[in-house]
């Protein structure tokens, strides 16, 4: 630095010690400091009043001799008064009353001095006046720049310095290999590898640590491990603490476990750094005993600072153990916002939020900061219904602290307030954002719609994201399509996921299958399913539960060992669509097979499994397992006791259906609409009226009349009561009656022949755009036939393929024959009988028999009995009509006859029976 510098930067500084009376004071502090009053006097009169710096009252020899720069260095440094002003003060200082050229250790501290008060500019201008830089003069400049984030001028400053002939230490090294890291420079940071390797550095623990650093981060996690384990000595904590840090970073967390056994082994002591960070790889693989093996061995290694202590209570917080989470958290003497925030979100996890928002009280009691975290834990504890008071509340707090700019909070109040129901609140947060243009918030937004099902809503919002230039992500495409029935829109959503290039993702190949599964397209759902490259659990379980939820249950089943090929475990919803399938195919050795998978799961006892499992042995036939199994579970929830219920009344054990319906009302078990439907469809085994009746009061009690398929029950437990009116009244209590619904009422009417009505509510059925099936058109010929209506019975046979593409079965087609014989049209029966496109089988003759034998056509009663004798020989009606037919005619020989040929074959004839 030149004269004219050095005069320029005194003058500056000069200036300004008016308005900088506290360093003054600083430098006094630290000249009484080296015991020489006299010149402390001296140094603040001629700081103050002196024009020229170099022009001082005080000879060299005098410098030397009482004047120490070492210990106004080191109080300044230690000061906290630190910054680019005060710095070129004592710079203008040193100047005046100390030969900074032959000072190499003054000029370094005013360089790192320059260095922390982010003025890089005067520390290379005084960088470049040191006539022979040593290495720190190097090292304090290196590290500066990279500490201010110039890490182009920390490598320059770097090959200069190699340039130069100068060796580089490990501070070096370790300064412009953060430097590579920075920059994503891995060329550079191979050469500077080659270096260490050459020069002998490689053992340096300051220096492994960098290396790790940069191979990790400019190359792959397994590159750095491949480092640490072949190159790098492992002589100090600092590089085991990073390659585990690391290899929780990348998800490697079972790798991360095997480090740290290994560290373990090698008899190096962990710290406060490497605990926390080993728990959290035990989080995440959900390795409780290993957690708490690590927690104590934290408690033995004395490293229980609050950093530690905070991890521990989330590890327990995150496995469910509230009760250990809570003592550790209580006994720790320094607790920081993130310790209160585990608590909290542990407590939220676990579904109590009544403690999660105590203890926020609590917190904001003693005065706890709170940061965004928090918040966001006691929003989402106050996102249930009725708790809309706590939620203004916190929502008041939130503005009080100025945090509702922060997009995270204002997302979680929007997702809040839709899951109180407040859609409108959502609304009115989604409004006043001034950041539209993040996308959280509107993935929050279309996800409220989504809560809500207001599908309009979420289309709207899409079309007007799109219109204003923000991309959506997965978490807006998911919410979109969770909710989208309509295949044209659905379509359209997955051409722009294919040019989005989104079609990659898990999730949201997971929703678009899915989307096209709820819209009935099962090869289009496949089709994505197979291109989605990385499966998770949950494609697997929503595929597997598309196949069996749609009526494919063979190849729900085929998915579901393709998965276990694939060595991928399943979760219990995907145990549970198995088990589904298992039972709608009526597989007892599958489904007890995939039993005891989810036994060995853990998943046995499980509540909604065994559920499953109830209503797999149920369906399947096997009463004693489903017995069995429902005994086990610990707690039996509606499903269960449904499936049990329902399983006894379809053996008709009515005793023991109403039985276990009677403990779920004791035990206050929740009876949802298929407990009901199921212990209606018993009681309409028994055709009493009276218990029919005390049910449709408990129906009315719940609220439940409204339910399609109680609604639907009540229709069909009435009609076999005989009371088609309380069939009509239970019918319009329902508010959407669906194809089960209508079907029920149409069939009732048919069964009490009233043709017209049955007809009348087919037509009113088509007007509310359901479309009929092949049961429906069962009961609508059946009204035709017992009401007589020949023609319009040919006419809705005819509908049935022509309109809606149904193929006739042979139940069809006895009603048609079951017509023509009730209008004495017998010939015409048989004739049509035999012009079927269908083989006529025991069920078609038989009706046909039975109408012979009304109106005593021996003859074609022969012929019909013989038919039906031939399908089902062991059918003692079709013998009994027979010999009817004959004793009607005087054909006393042929009685005879058919009386001695049932009683050679054993056959007996059960008497019949009248609950009257």
């Amino acid at each position: 630095m030149n004269n004219n510098v050095h005069y320029h930067i005194s003058i500056i500084t000069l200036n300004m010690t008016l308005t900088l009376f506290p360093l003054r004071l600083f430098l006094l502090k630290s000249l009484i400091n080296t015991k020489s009053l006299q010149l402390a006097f001296r140094f603040t009169s001629s700081l103050v009043y002196l024009p020229n710096p170099h022009v001082s009252p005080i000879k060299h020899e005098e410098k030397y001799t009482f004047f120490n720069p070492f210990v106004i260095l080191r109080d300044y440094k230690f000061s906290g008064k630190l910054n680019a002003r005060n710095t070129k003060i004592l710079h203008a200082h040193l100047l005046k009353t100390h030969d900074l050229q032959c000072d190499i250790f003054s000029v370094n501290s005013l360089i790192d001095f320059y260095c922390k008060s982010a003025d890089m500019v005067v520390a290379h201008k005084l960088f470049d006046t040191i006539a022979v830089p040593n290495i720190v003069s190097w090292n304090v400049m290196i590290s500066g720049y990279d500490h201010n984030s110039m890490f182009l001028k920390s490598l320059e400053m770097f090959c200069r310095m190699h340039l130069f002939g100068f060796e580089p230490d490990e501070f070096s090294y370790g300064s412009v290999l953060s430097a590579c890291v920075a920059l994503q420079a891995p060329l550079f940071g191979m050469q500077v590898f080659s270096l260490v390797v050459k020069n002998g550095f490689l053992s340096n623990g300051y220096v492994q640590t960098r290396m790790v650093d940069m191979f990790c981060k400019n190359c792959n996690f397994r590159e750095a491990l491949r480092f640490f384990n072949d190159a790098a000595s492992c002589d100090n904590v600092a590089s085991w603490n990073a390659i585990i840090s690391l290899a929780v970073k990348n998800g490697e967390n079972q790798v991360a476990l095997k480090l740290f056994r290994q560290m373990c082994r090698a008899s190096w002591m962990p710290n406060s750094y490497t605990f926390p960070t080993i728990l959290t790889a035990c989080c995440a693989l959900k390795e409780m005993q290993i957690g708490k093996g690590v927690h104590g061995r934290a408690i033995k290694c004395g490293a229980m600072d609050v950093f530690v202590e905070t991890a521990i209570v989330d590890l327990y917080a995150k496995f469910g153990c509230m009760s250990e989470a809570y003592r550790q958290f209580s006994r720790m003497q320094v607790r920081n916002v993130v310790s209160w925030t585990a608590i909290i979100s542990g407590f939220l996890q676990e579904d109590n939020s009544i403690f999660a928002l105590n203890l926020f009280k609590e917190m904001r009691q003693i005065g706890m900061e709170i940061n965004t975290y928090t918040v966001t834990s006691v929003l989402s504890a106050c996102a249930k219904p009725g708790m809309i008071e706590e939620a203004e509340q916190v929502h008041s707090l939130v503005l009080k602290l100025g945090l509702i700019l922060d997009v995270k909070v204002r997302a979680t109040l929007i997702n809040m307030y839709a899951k109180i129901g407040e859609v409108g609140l959502s609304e009115l947060v989604f409004t006043e954002t001034n950041n539209t243009k993040d996308c959280g918030i509107w993935a929050s937004m279309l996800s409220s719609c989504a809560q809500n099902q207001n599908s309009g809503r979420a289309i709207e919002l899409f079309t007007i994201m799109l219109g204003e230039g923000v991309k959506p992500d997965e978490y807006c495409i998911c919410s979109l399509l969770s909710i989208m029935n309509c295949l044209n829109l659905g379509s359209q959503v997955h051409g722009y996921i294919l040019k989005s290039g989104l079609v990659a993702d898990a999730s949201v190949g997971c929703s678009l299958f899915t989307m096209y599964s709820k819209c009935g397209c099962l090869e289009e759902s496949y089709e994505v399913f197979r291109l989605v490259l990385v499966k998770d659990n949950v494609s697997w379980a929503s595929m597997i539960s598309g196949f069996a939820e749609h009526g494919y249950p063979d190849r729900a089943l085929r998915l579901f060992k393709e998965m276990l090929y694939q060595e991928i475990v399943p979760d219990r919803i995907t145990l549970i669509s198995t088990l589904t399938a298992c039972a709608d195919l009526g597989f007892l050795q599958r489904g007890r097979e995939i039993h005891g998978y989810a036994f060995c799961l853990g998943l046995g006892t499980n509540t909604v499994v065994g559920g499953a499992l109830v209503n797999m042995y149920s369906k399947c036939g096997s009463l004693s397992l489903a017995s069995k199994v429902f005994d086990m579970l610990l707690y039996k929830d509606a499903f269960a006791c449904s499936s049990l219920v329902s399983a006894y009344a379809q053996k008709g054990l009515i005793e023991e259906s109403f039985s276990l319906f009677h403990d779920m009302l004791l035990n206050d078990v929740t009876v949802d609409a298929f407990t009901i439907s199921s212990i209606l469809g018993t009681a309409s085994l028994l055709c009493r009226s009276d218990i029919g009746t005390q049910l449709h009061a408990y129906v009315e009690k719940v609220g439940l009349q409204a339910n399609v398929s109680v609604g639907s029950s009540l229709v069909t437990m009435y009609s076999k009561c005989g009371s088609i009116e309380d069939c009509r009244k239970a019918f319009d209590d329902v508010e959407m009656p669906d194809l089960i619904g209508w079907t029920s009422i149409i069939v009732s009417y048919a069964q009490h022949g009233k043709g017209a009505e049955a007809l009348s509510a087919y037509e009113l059925m088509k007007s509310e755009g359901i479309q009929p099936d092949a049961v429906t058109f069962v009961g609508i010929l059946s009204a035709c036939s017992r009401s007589g209506l020949v023609e319009e019975a040919f006419f809705y046979l005819n509908s049935m393929l022509e309109d809606y593409n149904i193929t006739p079965s042979h139940r069809h087609y006895a009603c048609i024959v079951d017509l023509l014989s009730r209008s004495g049209r017998l010939r015409e029966a048989e004739s049509f009988i035999n012009n079927m496109p269908v083989e006529p089988d025991a069920l078609i003759w038989g009706t046909l028999l039975a109408a012979c034998k009304v109106h005593g056509d021996f003859e074609l009663g022969k012929l019909a009995a013989k038919k039906v004798m031939e399908l089902e020989p062991s059918d003692v009606g079709a013998y009994v009509s027979f010999s009817n037919i004959c004793a009607d005619g005087g054909q006393w020989e042929e009685v005879t006859k058919i009386r001695s040929s049932l009683n050679k074959t054993g056959m007996k004839k059960e008497p019949g029976w009248s609950l009257v």
